[in-house]
């Protein structure tokens, strides 16, 4: 087989080695595990877009269609100044195997464009946007393939998509995109479907503890996701302790009063310019990290959990809201030291499930209520989690390797059928 370092296209080291243990583990032959060792589709392109300045910049987007054995592809689209196609291929890998794991009907792909938005402006971000789906629309559709936001990237973003799309193909096609603001088709509870998954494990795992304030919470990254699980998790009786931003982390060993930082983080402050008082301190990401908790939730970017820290990691369990927070060499680090780790591909599934019921309402003009999208997440977000863990009864494993698993032979059974 071609190694990843030598071709951009294939996946990543961590996706990789968890590959390999399925295939020795499962005796899977090697023809079919090319099919997902490598992206079945790869778009890159540069497209110029015009600045306020009257500046003409050259704009490299890119879009890995990876696997469509059940389905059509699905996944969202980041705008970061580091996005590159190795980066997009690992997280099209990692949507392949999270619709598959919660039995959702797609395959899984992923976008980017190599932008800083925080630098451009409204008109220059709408810009970059609609020629992102100018040099796309070819290539996707309702029941080809579904973008949906991702880092960067809000309802705003979305709808832009959704009306340069329209525009280019003369109809209407409200299921093209996902994460639409409501008035253009977007579904009640997506803005905190990502949170509200990862949340019904938690309450899952600790349904059996009746003094909830005894579970000691750190929440590294306090954007949509992890300022909202840390809201649900307090009403729920959690002690949140610490949190962070991109600037610093905030600890109290009493806990934090979620409510109150959510709005200092709405007010556009950060958290290295918060004071300290009443026993809050300040305290950077690494050490946020490295606390003593009952469960430490990565919720920010990739790569945080390294094997330069993963032995000073105290948690009993890690919950993977990010994507890819722990590289493969923490990872068996975590499992030797006993630590417990949800991974991502079904801690923050929450946010394509629901991107799905959005997709099957705007395709049946059949809207539902916020309550019904709950009932639905919790549903198929349980069924999963309950199937992982009876999978690691069976197989004396851990999470990850259960959930791959799971997934990859869902996927695998798919291009069997079809004759792969």
């Amino acid at each position: 087989m071609t190694s990843y370092k030598k071709n951009p296209y294939v996946i990543c080291k961590s996706c990789q080695n968890e590959l390999d243990k399925v295939k020795e583990r499962e005796n899977i032959e090697n023809n079919n595990f090319n099919l997902l060792s490598n992206p079945r589709r790869v778009f890159q392109f540069n497209y110029p877009v015009k600045m306020d300045d009257g500046r003409i910049e050259v704009i490299s987007g890119f879009r890995v269609q990876f696997n469509d054995a059940l389905g059509p592809t699905k996944g969202g689209i980041r705008f970061h100044e580091t996005v590159d196609l190795s980066e997009v291929t690992q997280l099209a890998f990692l949507m392949s195997l999270k619709t598959s794991l919660v039995r959702l009907p797609y395959g899984g792909a992923k976008g980017g464009v190599r932008i800083n938005p925080k630098e451009l402006s409204e008109g220059e971000l709408e810009r970059v946007t609609r020629g992102y789906m100018r040099e796309l629309h070819k290539y996707i559709g309702v029941d080809v393939d579904i973008p949906a936001p991702d880092v960067n990237t809000n309802p705003k973003v979305m709808g832009w998509m959704l009306d340069e799309y329209e525009k280019l193909v003369g109809f209407k096609a409200p299921g093209i995109v996902t994460g639409k603001p409501l008035k253009l088709g977007g579904s009640k509870g997506r803005d905190v479907a990502t949170s509200l998954g990862a949340f019904y494990i938690i309450e899952e795992k600790y349904k059996d503890v009746k003094d909830k304030s005894e579970i000691k919470v750190a929440i590294q990254g306090f954007g949509n996701a992890g300022s909202h699980l840390a809201k649900e998790l307090q009403d729920l009786g959690f002690t949140i302790v610490a949190i962070s931003d991109s600037s610093s982390g905030l600890y109290s060993r009493e806990g934090l009063e979620v409510d109150h930082f959510i709005g200092y983080k709405q007010s556009r402050k950060h958290f290295s310019d918060y004071e300290e008082k009443n026993g809050i301190k300040k305290i950077t990401n690494k050490e946020l990290l490295e606390l003593e908790c009952d469960i430490l939730i990565p919720a920010a970017l990739g790569g945080e959990i390294t094997s330069e820290n993963a032995n000073n990691i105290k948690a009993k369990t890690i919950v993977e809201v990010a994507n890819g927070p722990i590289t493969v060499e923490a990872d068996q680090t975590l499992e030797d030291k006993g630590i417990e780790v949800i991974p991502d591909i079904l801690a923050n599934a929450g946010g394509v499930i629901v991107s799905y019921f959005e997709w099957v309402q705007n395709r049946q003009y059949l809207y539902w209520s916020e309550d019904e999208v709950k009932v639905e997440l919790k549903d198929y977000i349980l069924k999963a989690y309950k199937k992982v863990k009876y999978h690691v009864e069976d197989t004396n494993t851990t999470l990850r390797s259960a959930s791959y698993s799971i997934a990859i032979n869902r996927i695998l059974e798919a291009e069997t059928l079809r004759g792969n």
